[in-house]
């Protein structure tokens, strides 16, 4: 009876959130809300990094992926994110430890001053607005057709309001803390249920499926085409994963505030690193065991066509066989694994966007810096303003038109590019100010939207051509390029600087220096 799996979901979803208020304990201030006191240990925060940047999008993207013709390309692409964890983690991370910032943009309020940190900020919030949106419709998915296996007619809007509302009351009320102790677990969760389906697949297939799936090329890892054209617009072009994988995860994990203010809650500047590069190896192994689901999936089902299987998309793969081919207690709790990956990245994203609400926004547009208790009490009201807004966003969607994990890729595509070029104009140009910052800001993000959402290019493919988007990995060092360009031609506009900006030396950071409390909030 599926009336067990409800039970196991509602018990999921009622355990989880007592656990997480349990382990966060009482918050006492801004910046024990947003980043700890920097007291946590590195592997939970690698494992908090991991479910962040995982979410529904992986879950029930990546299988769907496999099956179609992706084979292992998203391992391809999550080595090109640990190079780009690594230097993360060599450069940019020794600038925040240093300055005891609860913020990545606090660094560019030092280094260019307060209206671009506030700037953003603005892009970051917008940013996550979309992006979080995708992937909170993409959670209510497996929902809706476990709810349809019981002739229950509920909306795609009700799902995702009922699921905002569970996610907010840890958030809310466990700030960084609880977040990071539930993605933690929830990881577990969702990876075990991987291991499971896994094991079962197998068992179904045997050695025949395996070696049927081998053949039908399932199991590739590099793409080879060298083609310029499939090289520019297939985000699996052995170029494309390596180099742009690399370069976006920098803009990923080294400026967006989702990302870094998990790093800035470790205890020290070599367990942020640790954190940091841990967690790309882990995202390895996860892509690895999403894609075998795949492709197993494909000789489970001798190869039949989403149409023929009568799904609408491919993000509906994984969903129906957990629904319909495992047995009923067990396919509940891997559909709470993959709420868990929603509920991971919705808290983050909540707790994150509350934090750079506060510790930009405040710090950038009002002179007179609340209270530590007024400032607890805004994060907490925001967290519930961006969960209203999140929701609405999720809300806008009303169908799975097709790979929703390659749709949050393009969407970070209109502004990651702006906000690591600033970054590294900043360490980059010593001449650059304020106003240069500012301007390459905005015509980074400008001229990205319309690379976005008009630029294509012409693939040839069995003698048909097609229009087709740039690659979303290539958007991140087009927009970089820009912002370095802009900001480099402005800056000869007008004298340098008497005393150009002192980067400092980062590899001086010792790890007492790090962990100490700047008093930031």
């Amino acid at each position: 009876m599926r009336q067990l799996d409800l039970v196991v979901i509602v018990l999921y979803l009622v355990v989880i959130a007592y656990v997480g208020l349990r382990l966060s304990g009482k918050q006492k201030s801004a910046k024990d809300y947003f980043v700890g006191e920097g007291r946590l240990p590195w592997w939970t925060v690698s494992f908090s990094v991991v479910a962040t940047e995982t979410s529904v999008l992986t879950v029930i993207s990546v299988p769907g992926g496999a099956y179609s013709g992706q084979g292992f390309g998203n391992v391809e692409l999550a080595l090109g994110y640990v190079i780009g964890r690594v230097v993360v983690a060599a450069v940019l991370i020794p600038l925040y430890k240093r300055g005891g910032f609860v913020s990545a943009y606090q660094y560019l309020g030092e280094r260019f001053g307060l209206k671009l940190q506030g700037l953003a900020s603005v892009t970051f919030v917008f940013t996550r607005l979309l992006a979080e949106g995708v992937r909170l419709f993409a959670s209510a998915i497996p929902i809706k057709l476990l709810l349809d296996e019981f002739g229950l007619n509920v909306g795609y809007q009700a799902i995702i309001i009922v699921l905002t509302l569970i996610t907010v009351v840890y958030t809310y009320l466990g700030g960084i803390k609880a977040v990071i102790w539930t993605d933690a677990i929830q990881m577990g969760l969702y990876l075990g249920g991987a291991i499971l389906a896994i094991a079962v697949l197998s068992h179904a297939v045997g050695f025949d499926g395996y070696s049927q799936a081998l053949d039908a090329g399932k199991f590739q890892l590099f793409d080879t085409n060298f083609a310029l054209s499939h090289v520019l617009t297939s985000p699996f072009a052995l170029p494309t994963a390596i180099i742009g994988g690399a370069i976006f995860a920098m803009a990923s994990h080294g400026s967006d505030q989702l990302i870094v203010q998990r790093i800035l809650s470790t205890r020290t500047l070599r367990e942020g690193q640790k954190a940091m590069i841990s967690s790309g190896i882990f995202v390895v192994i996860q892509f690895a065991a999403f894609s075998l689901v795949g492709a197993l999936l494909w000789s489970y089902n001798k190869g039949q066509t989403f149409k023929e299987l009568g799904l609408a998309s491919s993000d509906n793969l994984y969903p129906s066989f957990i629904l319909h081919a495992l047995p009923v207690g067990i396919s509940g709790l891997l559909v709470a694994g993959i709420l868990g990956a929603a509920m991971g990245s919705l808290s983050s994203a909540l707790n994150s966007m509350s934090n750079s609400t506060v510790a930009d926004f405040i710090h950038s547009f009002f002179r007179k810096v609340p209270s530590d208790d007024a400032m607890l009490r805004l994060a907490r009201v925001m967290t519930l303003v961006w969960a209203v807004l999140m929701a609405i966003f999720a809300c806008a969607f009303s169908s799975s038109t097709g790979n929703v994990y390659l749709t949050g890729l393009t969407i970070a595509g209109y502004t990651y590019g702006a906000l690591l070029g600033a970054f590294l104009l900043g360490r980059l140009v010593k001449r650059a100010n304020q106003v240069d910052a500012v301007i390459a800001f905005l015509v980074t993000v400008a001229v990205m939207t319309y690379i976005v959402r008009y630029v294509k290019i012409d693939v040839t493919t069995a003698g048909t051509t097609t229009a087709t988007a740039i690659a979303a990995q290539w958007l991140v060092p087009i927009g970089v390029l820009i912002t370095l360009v802009v900001g480099a031609v402005s800056s000869r506009f007008h004298p340098a600087p008497d005393t150009p900006y002192d980067h400092g030396r980062t590899d001086e950071v010792d790890d007492d220096a790090a962990a100490a409390p700047a008093g930031r909030a």
